[in-house]
Formats: structure tokens, sequence, C-alpha cells
């Protein structure tokens, strides 16, 4: 009798351990197979962060190129999106990605100045006259040194995107003349040249990141701001700022830069795939770029809430000449071959030139 309890007490314990231990009772096959689940191990990240909408030309490229590498590469590589500046601002993205810490930015060449001088050549003041000076720029010589400049810093540049001409708003009076500048505050881009450009102006000027733009408009830390039309849609700054002017003074772009310990590294066949989606998403980026900008100025046109002012070409060659000591005051840093090749481009384009 006695022998009977033991084995029921063993068969009672031998039970209870399969059940807390997740075996099956009645087969001794192997778990099925989860072939989703076990490549996730394997699976290459690329964590993009950039500090913009989602819904800007560069918000909407990094969805674009994330799909894309989805779509051939699901299996191998996930690129994980954080906007907005949810994992760094751009103050802080281009150490992180020197760290290594994320694998992929965006960041404004404005945010690039600082650590390269050379980028300052497309803050200069009405430097490029239209979309295809600036194409020719990026695309030809002045882009390659641009981007070979970033390898000393364990980045690599493999393209530029495109956001569009800025223009300037004020919350106190519209901005037509120079003299309209003075005595007001604006923020800007981390860049000396942005500085230089609104001093000459008779204004100040303060850098923050774009994350802090909307909240220091509304308090009034600053008076006004420059930017393209779709970031200041999409930040609803147009719904803060009373006065735009048209003034196509500056150009922001944007260079997607990765990690370039990390990119060396990958396997030549998943780079190869890469660097196919991310020229179909650059192709696709110019377009929407323009589109978007176009739409969102009726957007605003059409939302009544800002007094819009087209600059004519006297009025620009007004601000031209308060600006021109920039070029000289940059000659030094960026080199007089660069900015005669700049200087070119401009001549070239702007028929109305002086």
């Amino acid at each position: 009798m006695r022998s009977f309890v033991t084995i029921g007490i063993f068969v009672l314990v031998g039970l209870i351990t399969a059940i807390l231990i997740g075996f099956p009772l009645h087969s001794s096959k192997p778990l099925p197979y989860d072939a989703e689940q076990a490549g996730l191990k394997d699976r290459i990240v690329i964590k993009f962060s950039h500090v913009v909408a989602e819904n800007t030309p560069k918000g909407l490229a990094a969805e674009r190129f994330a799909k894309l590498v989805h779509e051939r590469l699901s299996d191998r590589v996930e690129v994980q999106v954080y906007p907005n500046g949810t994992l760094y601002t751009d103050k802080h993205e281009l150490d992180a990605l020197s760290r290594g810490d994320i694998q992929m930015i965006a960041p404004s060449f404005s945010n690039l100045t600082s650590a390269f001088p050379s980028w300052k050549a497309f803050d200069l003041p009405f430097a490029f006259p239209n979309q295809q000076a600036v194409d020719e720029a990026l695309q030809g010589e002045i882009g390659k040194q641009l981007l070979g400049e970033l390898t000393n810093a364990n980045m690599r540049g493999i393209s530029f995107w495109n956001n569009g001409f800025k223009q300037v708003t004020s919350a106190q009076r519209p901005l037509i003349h120079p003299e309209d500048f003075a005595g007001q505050t604006f923020r800007i881009l981390p860049s000396e040249v942005l500085e230089q450009q609104f001093h000459a102006l008779g204004a100040e000027a303060v850098m923050m990141p774009f994350t802090e733009v909307y909240h220091s408009v509304v308090r009034g830390d600053v008076d006004g701001q420059e930017n393209t039309i779709s970031n200041i849609y999409s930040k609803r700054l147009y719904q803060v700022q009373r006065y735009m002017t048209i003034s196509n003074h500056g150009y922001l772009g944007y260079a997607v830069i990765v990690n370039r310990s990390f990119w060396e590294g990958l396997p030549a066949d998943i780079r190869h795939e890469l660097e196919l989606a991310l020229a179909e998403t650059t192709q696709w980026n110019r377009k929407l770029a323009q589109q978007l900008n176009d739409q969102q100025l009726n957007e605003i046109k059409k939302s009544g809430m800002m007094t819009i002012h087209q600059l004519t070409v006297k009025e620009r060659d007004e601000w031209l000449k308060k600006l021109a000591p920039i070029y000289e005051q940059v000659e030094q840093e960026i080199g007089a071959p660069l900015l005669a090749q700049i200087k070119s481009l401009r001549h070239k384009y702007d028929t109305h030139s002086p």
C-alpha cells in the first residue's frame, strides 16, 4: 500500500513540474518553430532620429525610407524612426551618432556648421536663387567636398534631402525693409552666419532647438523666426505669428548621415539594398518638398491668420546690400575657392543679381 502512495506522489509531482515549465503532457515533440520571432534577435536595427514633425518633407521621407527597407529587407533590417526630437534633439544628435547610440540622422546644414565650418556656405543669404542652383551645388563638387568633411568624425554622408527656401515671420510688424527688423529678436538655427545675418539687419538672434520654437514664440521669448513653409505650417507657427515675408533668403536642406563604423560593417548586399532604398526616397523627397510647401502656403493663406508679403526685386536688393559684408566675413572660414563656386552659381541662376 505504501509503495502505491509513493508512486502516486511521484506522478503528481511530475505532472505539476511539467505544467510549471511548460512541457506538453502528451507529446515529446519540440515546440513549433516561429520564424518571425527567431529572426528578431538577428535583425539589424537602424535607429533614425530627427527633430521635425512626421508630416514635413524630412519626416515623410524618413517614414518612406523605413517602409521601403521593410518591404525589401524585413527579415534582416528594421529602421526605427524617432521624430520630433523624441530620442535626441538637434543639439545632441551629432554626438549620439558619432558614438553609435543611433545609426542615422538627417540634420539641417546649419546644425553642421559648428563642427564643420565649410557648411556655413549654405547659410549665406541669397546664395541660391532657386532650386536648380541648390541641386547643382549639392550634386557637384560643392556637395562632394561638404560630405567628405564628415568622415573624420566617424560619420558618412550618404544623401541630401530637400525642404525648401526659408521665409521670415514676426509677431510685431511686417518685414519689408531692413529697418523693419530693428529691435526684434529672432530664433535661428545654431549658425554664426545666421546670427551675423540678423545682426546686420539690426535685430538680435537666439539659437535654440527646433522643438522649443513654438513655445518660445507663444511666451514672447522671441518676436519672430525664419523657416520653410512646411515647418511654419506643421508647427502651427502661422497661428502665433502675425506677419510673414516670402523672402526665399536662405535654403533649408538636410544631410542624411550614418555612423561610419556601423555602415561599413554591414554586409555588402544589405548596404547595397539600403542605398537603393535611399536613392528612391531621395528622388521622391525632391518632388514632395515643393508640393508640400506650395500646398501648405495656400492653407496658410486660406486660414487668414497671417499678413503675407512677397518680397520684390527692389526690396530684396535692399536686404542684399545690408547683408553683403557677411560674404567677406565667412570667406576665411570656408575658403576662397568654395566661396567663388557659390558666387558663380548665384550669378548663373540669378538674372536680377546686382
